[in-house]
């Protein structure tokens, strides 16, 4: 048997799952009362954070720690930490408060006035000009709520350059300029005069590390992760496992702005090595140019290659400066470096609240993270709804093809990833949230590749806490706690078989952020999308394979090599502008015969080189998107084909000791079909859910073997090739023979925290109308009943819908929990002959109790009316089978 298989089966899975535990300061029994649920809901980790302590890095902070470090080696878990006092990871623990002005961050601005076409003598005071722009300042009012200090203000504001800039070209208008006042005699046309600055005083986060100063990235590593180190040192490695970055930032513009692409009115991030590096690589007159970030007129070619060169050297300076020096500070002292950036609408490869490029500014860390939040991966959610949180743009596009991909992409062709992908997850879905919800997630994520969670989160701050939930212990107010655990145990075993391999992917589409940085490009996720709908898997990488193909193990000629990835054919997205080493290498692939599609047209120009590269590309096919899939195919870069087709039926394949296909049904009805795949070997299925073997019906013909498919939603199923000889399988449990609807229910009530204590029973009839009956209410629901049977059947309950979690006992013994309908339960060897009792629970969210409870600021601006219903809201039926032996 499959060795991990076979450990799994004996509940023998290494822990993949660091929920966020929340620190405030809360007091020593309150930690170990918390520590204990965490590992009893199945998590062998915490990811300790500061949400925030009063007392971070003090002795408040060190005993609270001694409490948690206590518990988790007694209990032989693992701990993490998140590192700053409050997120987004930058504040230093406030050591930017007083550090010098060179170490704060600094922006780049453009402050302009257009003139129109007669001549005229301008008198500008070039000076005022020389300060941030008025809308810093409104940034800047709109923000201060989610800081946690005053902004300091700097008094080193310069003027770079001074120009203007019209069709005919840019001119410096310095030498124009005495006291302070420039007076030109602007000559006909049209003209925008320009004056360039720097400043430490734009945005919200003056007061956080510059990502592209090292000596300032260095206070970070001094007031945190140092300290925890000389306090925990003999743990560093054992206990501590390692640290967590979240959400780090350049910083520059409003604190999370959207579309905030470079090119649009916003001050840019600097640094000292910044500038030195850019008179460098532009030469000399390189303040002049410096307009090209804000314009693209009147040379498209030159703005494009001045932007490239700005967005390069910010991105390589953030790899540089701040990532490696905190993953090698990590790896010297034993543990491992994690954490994510924001990806959201495309922040992953822009300047703001990202880091300008997504796999540079995690280049030093050992996983691959990224953050799913309320809103953002929903069921059916690949283009609607097109608001989300706050009424912000949601690019539903973006969140189901691509922040996935994102990171089981970087896991698996970066060599220092090792293949570990993290997602942080639940975080603000609300207390709506319940297992259906968690599931629908885990699932998205698992059969993408990822394979590491912090579940977000536990907070033992008094029930209720407003801050984000879903809180899956809410000190036993929850009753979803139980059914978190379930799901946590069967991530944990899919993330185990998911780890320590391959994951298939045939085809590579090429990362967009230099050709976003430059002019027109289509996002990594619109080709993405097209392919994997029909079950073609893709990796995202990043032109950085080809121009560092030693760091990447790439190798780029007759086949297209990057780490342990095997590619069959590249795919292009349009780009106005690529990169000079991406030209080169896609012309020697084209040449060597290796199929390239360029999707909807071929670039313009060469951002960093002369166009002549260009000429190299023109053989290369150009596809539409609608018929990517369709070329990709003939090319013979598909490795799996579904009949009948189905747009929502998602596949994983992993290559480990066994061959390893995971798959998940994302749509809203069952999936009957037939998945065609390149095996030829025996088959059986594991139910990672029941933790147990089953027959697969599959047919091997020639070199590939077909499996005949019966998908549910919320039910993955994980098929194993490798043979299955010897092992005992168990047929998927059915709903088929005689029904009988089972009548004459009583109900009975209580809430989670008085839970088994149920109140008096009542008579019922179902489906049970409870949410309209009791709108308030959220607990657990007791349904019982009575039903005859005989010891020589086989039966199975069949439960059509319920909201949410069941539990079902029959002569008061426990047959599982479950949640996604129908809900089938094999009651066989619980019967006894004659009477038999049958209870049902029924686990609510806590939607409908704090929708109608008292609540703070933030759950009023954030809430909605409750939709979900509640209790057994169809039937029950049971179903006399003739019993079989295994």
């Amino acid at each position: 048997m499959d060795s991990k298989i076979e450990k799994l089966l004996k509940g023998g899975e290494s822990n993949h799952i660091l929920p966020f535990f929340w620190q405030h300061g809360e007091d020593e029994s309150t930690l170990r009362k918390y520590m204990a649920a965490i590992q009893e809901s199945g998590c062998g980790a915490v990811c300790v954070e500061s949400r925030p302590h009063p007392d971070f890095c003090g002795p408040k902070w060190w005993a609270d720690m001694d409490v948690i470090l206590e518990e988790a080696r007694n209990r032989e878990m693992q701990v993490w930490i998140l590192d700053d006092s409050h997120f987004p990871t930058g504040y230093a623990n406030g050591a930017l408060e007083t550090a010098p002005a060179a170490f704060c961050r600094q922006s780049v601005f453009c402050n302009e006035i257009r003139f129109a076409e007669d001549p005229e003598m301008i008198v500008l005071d070039v000076e005022k000009m020389g300060h941030p722009p008025q809308y810093e300042s409104e940034m800047l009012a709109a923000s201060l709520a989610n800081v946690q200090s005053i902004p300091r203000h700097f008094d080193d504001d310069r003027i770079l350059s001074i120009t203007a800039v019209g069709q005919r070209g840019i001119f410096d208008l310095d030498g124009f300029v005495s006291g302070g006042i420039l007076k030109w005699n602007k000559p006909q046309g049209e003209w925008t005069v320009c004056v360039c600055g720097l400043s430490r005083n734009c945005g919200a986060h003056r007061n956080y590390i510059n990502m592209m100063n090292k000596e300032s990235c260095q206070l970070l590593l001094d007031a945190v992760y140092q300290p925890h180190y000389e306090h925990y040192k003999e743990d560093f490695g054992r206990t501590i496992a390692g640290f967590f970055s979240d959400e780090p930032e350049l910083g520059n513009g409003k604190p999370y702005a959207q579309h905030n692409y470079m090119g649009t009115m916003q001050d840019l991030p600097w640094s000292a090595e910044l500038e030195e590096r850019l008179a460098v690589d532009l030469g000399a007159g390189w303040e002049q140019r410096l307009p090209y970030l804000w314009h693209e007129e009147p040379d498209k070619k030159a703005a494009a290659m001045v932007r490239f060169t700005y967005m390069e050297l910010v991105s390589r300076l953030v790899e540089k400066d701040f990532s490696m020096p905190i993953g090698n500070w990590c790896r010297a002292h034993g543990v491992k470096y994690i954490g994510h950036m924001i990806e959201d609408e495309g922040q992953h490869c822009r300047t703001g609240s990202g880091l300008g490029h997504y796999f540079r500014g995690l280049a030093g860390q050992d996983m691959a993270g990224i953050d799913d939040i309320g809103g953002q991966v929903l069921p059916g959610g690949e283009d609607m709804p097109t608001m989300g949180l706050f009424g912000r743009t949601r690019g539903g596009e973006f969140y189901h093809y691509g922040l996935a991909a994102l990171a089981a992409s970087a896991a698996a062709i970066d060599p220092a990833k090792q293949g570990r992908a993290m997602c942080e997850i639940f975080g603000s879905y609300g207390w709506k949230c319940g297992p259906r919800m968690e599931k629908y997630l885990v699932d998205h994520f698992l059969v993408r590749g990822i394979n590491y969670f912090v579940p977000h989160a536990f907070s033992p701050k008094p029930y209720p806490d407003p801050d984000c939930p879903p809180h899956f212990y809410a000190h036993g107010h929850n009753p979803q706690y139980r059914y978190f655990g379930q799901i946590m145990r069967y991530v944990n075993r899919v993330a185990n078989l998911i780890s320590g391999g391959q994951r298939a992917a045939s085809v590579a589409v090429l990362y967009h952020a230099e050709a976003e940085w430059t002019g027109r490009a289509m996002p990594f996720e619109k080709p993405f999308r097209r392919l994997y709908d029909e079950q073609i898997c893709c990796d995202v990488i990043p032109w950085d394979v080809f121009s560092d193909p030693q760091r990447y193990h790439t190798e780029a000629g007759a086949v297209l090599q990057v780490n342990t990835q095997h590619y069959k054919a590249l795919v292009v997205p349009e780009a106005q502008f690529v990169t000079a080493a991406a030209a080169r290498a896609v012309t020697k692939l084209q040449d060597s015969g290796f199929p390239v599609f360029f999707v909807e047209a071929l670039p313009e120009g060469i951002c960093d080189g002369e166009d002549t590269l260009l000429d190299g590309l023109r053989s290369c096919a150009v596809i539409s998107l609608d018929n990517l899939p369709d070329a990709v195919r003939a090319a013979g870069a598909a490795e799996m084909t579904l009949y009948p087709p189905d747009n929502r039926v998602r596949v994983l394949r992993y290559i480990g000791e066994s061959h390893y296909y995971l798959l998940v049904n994302e749509g809203e009805a069952g999936y009957r079909g037939c998945l065609t795949v390149p095996e030829c070997t025996a088959c059986f299925g594991y139910s990672a859910y029941t933790n147990r073997l089953e027959r697969v019906n599959a047919v091997l013909k020639e070199n590939v073997t077909q499996i005949m498919l019966e998908l549910e939603p919320l039910k993955s199923q994980i098929i194993v090739f490798g043979g299955d000889d010897g092992l005992v399988l168990h047929e998927p449990l059915q709903a088929a023979g005689g029904a009988e609807i089972l009548e004459g229910w009583k109900r009975s009530q209580c809430r989670g925290i008085d839970y088994p204590h149920f109140g008096s029973a009542a008579p019922v009839q179902l489906p049970d109308d409870l949410a309209e009956e009791q709108p308030a209410f959220s607990g657990y629901i007791r349904y019982e009943t009575v039903f005859m049977a005989e010891r020589n059947q086989r039966l199975v309950l069949e439960i059509s819908h319920a909201e949410e979690g069941v539990e079902v006992f029959v002569n008061g013994k426990s047959l599982g929990l479950s949640f996604a309908p129908p809900m089938l339960y094999d009651l066989t060897e619980a019967v006894l002959d004659g009477e038999n009792q049958l209870v049902i629970e029924i686990a609510t969210t806590l939607e409908r109790e704090r929708a109608a409870g008292e609540m703070s600021e933030l759950e009023r601006m954030m809430a909605q009316p409750p939709t979900g219903k509640s209790g057994l809201t169809g039937s029950v039926k049971l179903y006399r089978q003739e019993r079989r032996s295994i």
